[in-house]
């Protein structure tokens, strides 16, 4: 993987000890972290989550994070999951969050178009999956708008915040991409 990626607006970068204070910001948010796998995150936990990011290697299967930040300022206004699939690394899945004075203004879309061309043009990746709350009505419209398509509704499949919650699970291939 390459190590910035550039928008129109916005460029997808590792993450640096320097962005902690704005990726709390948003991280230490309730409402942000309500449809994530995370809860809110202190200052200290924003940092070693950071440092851990910092130490890994972004072709090996597993979990890691990009900084999604403005261009023009360098300042974080989110932040992109790549999860390289262990079982098979011609497949990925994606996850993004974004501070709230980021929101609706087509961030988000303009990171994840970014993403998947990388992924799928530059790296060759055959499928990208995201999973999704059904509740998260914005996710959902992203996922749509950028060209995933719904694969599955698992109802009550996860046990996520101390109740059972349902899964949707949208996908998009490589040769559904338009220079695929």
């Amino acid at each position: 993987m390459t190590d910035e990626i550039q928008t129109e607006r916005l460029v997808l970068r590792p993450l640096r000890a320097s962005d902690a204070e704005h990726v709390h910001a948003y991280r230490g948010d309730s409402e942000v972290a309500r449809f994530q796998s995370w809860d809110t995150q202190s200052l200290d936990e924003v940092r070693a989550f950071i440092a851990e990011q910092t130490a890994l290697r972004h072709d090996e299967p597993g979990w890691y994070q990009l900084a999604i930040a403005r261009r023009s300022t360098d300042r974080v206004v989110g932040d992109l999951g790549v999860h390289i699939l262990e079982s098979d690394i011609r497949q990925v899945e994606l996850g993004f969050t974004l501070a709230p004075d980021a929101q609706g203004q087509g961030y988000a879309a303009e990171a994840v178009r970014a993403m998947l061309g990388h992924l799928f043009v530059a790296l060759g990746k055959h499928r990208v999956i995201a999973s999704t709350d059904p509740r998260n009505e914005r996710s959902i419209a992203l996922l749509r708008r950028v060209g995933f398509r719904l694969e599955a509704h698992h109802r009550e499949s996860l046990w996520f915040k101390d109740a059972w919650a349902d899964d949707l699970i949208f996908a998009l291939l490589r040769s559904e991409w338009p220079s695929g």
